[in-house]
Order: structure tokens, then C-alpha cells, then sequence
């Protein structure tokens, strides 16, 4: 699954621009699916019959978006005015490098220069309208041959395994949740399951209203991953989970409260399994749970995520043992599922 999860994070795939992922995992399901389909929001839904016939109860859900930017302004001198899709950290954006569009335009996002910064500036985190994307242009006509208003910019760095058992990549919220659920459509499965890899999740869980309303499951899990605060200089009481101790099962976060009883299964099946799981030590961030519970007369929902650092940045560092301990937990909450539907 790890080289699956390389491919998928080397991907662009900025909210609204899903495309080249969605086409990636298309063709990477249609092998193993009954049907699939791509809805007018961009969610790609695919349904794989099981061994016991259940319909569309059980709806497993992962996006293929990840954040990045957006160009709005061609300045004169050929320099980009952009903004962040998503909720980007504006602190470790600057000096990196992006791709623009579907040609990969190479550009790096700039500031004014270290030298130039008033003691008053260099106190406060720069606003997005002080920071720019050079492309090298040397003018506004040789930059509109390149780029238009409205493209999209992905991050750039290859994926790479660091240090011991940890991977270093873009994009791993959520294509971590996409490569499980990759994984588990070429298997036989327990029950029907209807896969949702939603799009647009980053800019408000945008996606996944319009899967669920369409497939209307009685239950979900949503495979997602969350912000790990194990760093230097963080109180323990806001380290909300650490890479290595297993998948965080969510009783509650800043959307959604979980289904207690679908909490406590995932739980019971870790610990019965020998599987090492945690939870958050801190009510924080959000994922598709949210919007998929409020959809027509609700829907039970979990989730089960890796924790990872430095999420929403150019690069995120998650635990390959907690992906591949996820792939596992999830496989067992679906034959545990099939016996009670």
C-alpha cells in the first residue's frame, strides 16, 4: 500500500481542481468495481458488491483534495498575486516551490527580501496580499502567455520515507484515506460498500454533502487523517495524538460528535486485535463526518485517521505503521459490520 500512497501523494489535486487524481483512482478501481460514477461536484463513487448483500448502508468516504493556491493577479513586472485554497500556514509557505495549471508552470512563492524588513515586520507573520509566485516572467504579457487567472498551483516535493518507518510527502491528508480504500476495492468484501473519494473537503467538506445525499448509508467511516502536536515546545495537554501510536479513533472534534457506538467497535476490535490505537487528547479540526451526519435524516458516522505533522504544509510526516495499521482496523469494522446488517 506504501508504494500506492507514493503515487497518489505525487499527485495535484488542489480543491476544485481534483482531476488528475480522480482520473488516477479511476483507473486504479475500475478493475475491481460493480459501478462507479463521478458525480457534479467531482466526488468519484464507486460500489463493490460483497458476500452479503447489504445495498448502500455502509459508505466508507476519503478526499482527494489537498490544499494549495490560486492565482487572481498578473502584476506588471510578471510576478502572480495568489491566494491559499484551503487552509494553509503562511509561515512555512514562503520560498517554497509550486506547479501551475495543467502545463506545471514552475514557480516559487516570494516575500520581500530579509534585508529590506523593518524590525516591526519581522515580528509578525506576513499577510497573503504581501506575498507573491515568481515564474520567471519578465513582464505581465510573457506571464499571461504561461499562466491565466484561476489556476490552480499544487506544492511540489517528491514523497520520501524518513527516518525510521515515517513518510515525508504532500498531500498525505487525505490520499492516505484514498490508498485504503484503493486496497480494500481489490479485495472480497464482507458486505456491499459504496466508496466515496469526495472532493473539496478542504474548503468547507463540500464534496461529501452530495455523496452522501446520493448514496444515503445508514453508516460511514470516514478515513481521514489529523493534526499531530507531538513537537517540541507544545503543552502536553494540546498534543491531541503522535504519529506512531496507531490510528486515532474520534469520539468528538470540532464538527462532529461520533456515533458512540460505532467509537466504541473500533475500539473493542483494536484492542481485541492487538492493534494499537489512540484518540484526541484535544477537541480540535473537522473532516467529511460532519456534513455526511447532517445529510436528509442523519447518518451514523466515524472516523479513523493517522496523525500527522505538519499538516496543510508543502510537506507532512506521517507513520507508515499507523497507515498500514489503519488498512487493517478498517478490514476487520467491515466484517463486524456485515454480521449486524
Amino acid at each position: 500500500m506504501i508504494e500506492l500512497l507514493k503515487q497518489l501523494c505525487a499527485l495535484n489535486g488542489v480543491s476544485g481542481a481534483e482531476d488528475e487524481v480522480r482520473d488516477f483512482i479511476r483507473a486504479q478501481a475500475a478493475p475491481y468495481a460493480d459501478s462507479i460514477r463521478t458525480d457534479a461536484l467531482g466526488n468519484l463513487i464507486v460500489f463493490k458488491k460483497g458476500k452479503k448483500p447489504t445495498g448502500n448502508k455502509l459508505l466508507l468516504a476519503a478526499h482527494m483534495d489537498e490544499v494549495g493556491v490560486i492565482v487572481t493577479k498578473i502584476t506588471d513586472e510578471g510576478f502572480l498575486k495568489f491566494d491559499f485554497v484551503g487552509g494553509v500556514d503562511r509561515r512555512v509557505a514562503i520560498g517554497k516551490p509550486v506547479v501551475l495549471g495543467e502545463k506545471k508552470v514552475p514557480g516559487i512563492i516570494g516575500l520581500k527580501a530579509i534585508h529590506l524588513v523593518s524590525r516591526e515586520e519581522e515580528k509578525k507573520v506576513p499577510k497573503t496580499d504581501s506575498l507573491y509566485l515568481d515564474i520567471g516572467a519578465k513582464d505581465k504579457e510573457a506571464a499571461r502567455k504561461l499562466v491565466e487567472l484561476g489556476t490552480y498551483g499544487s506544492f511540489v516535493g517528491a514523497p520520501e520515507e524518513l527516518g525510521s518507518g515515517l513518510l515525508k510527502a504532500k498531500a498525505i491528508d487525505d490520499r492516505v484515506g484514498c490508498a485504503i480504500m484503493l486496497e480494500l476495492l481489490k479485495e472480497d468484501l464482507p458486505l456491499d460498500v459504496t466508496f466515496a473519494f469526495t472532493a473539496q473537503e478542504e474548503v468547507g467538506t463540500r464534496g461529501a454533502f452530495g455523496a452522501a445525499f446520493s448514496v444515503t448509508p445508514e453508516i460511514a467511516l470516514v478515513l481521514e487523517t489529523t493534526t499531530a502536536a507531538d513537537l517540541p515546545g507544545v503543552e502536553d495537554h494540546r498534543k491531541v495524538c503522535a504519529p506512531g501510536k496507531g490510528p486515532v479513533i474520534s469520539y468528538m472534534d470540532g464538527g462532529t460528535i461520533y456515533d458512540r457506538g460505532l467509537f466504541e467497535a473500533l475500539r473493542d476490535l483494536a484492542e481485541d486485535n492487538g492493534i494499537p490505537w489512540q484518540t484526541k487528547e484535544y477537541i480540535a479540526g473537522g473532516n467529511d463526518a460532519r456534513t455526511i451526519q447532517r445529510t436528509k435524516t442523519g447518518v451514523r458516522v466515524a472516523a479513523m485517521s493517522a496523525a500527522v505533522r505538519y499538516l496543510h504544509a508543502p510537506a507532512s510526516v506521517g507513520s507508515i505503521s499507523d497507515f498500514e495499521n489503519m488498512l487493517r482496523l478498517t478490514r476487520l469494522f467491515l466484517a463486524r459490520t456485515a454480521e449486524f446488517c
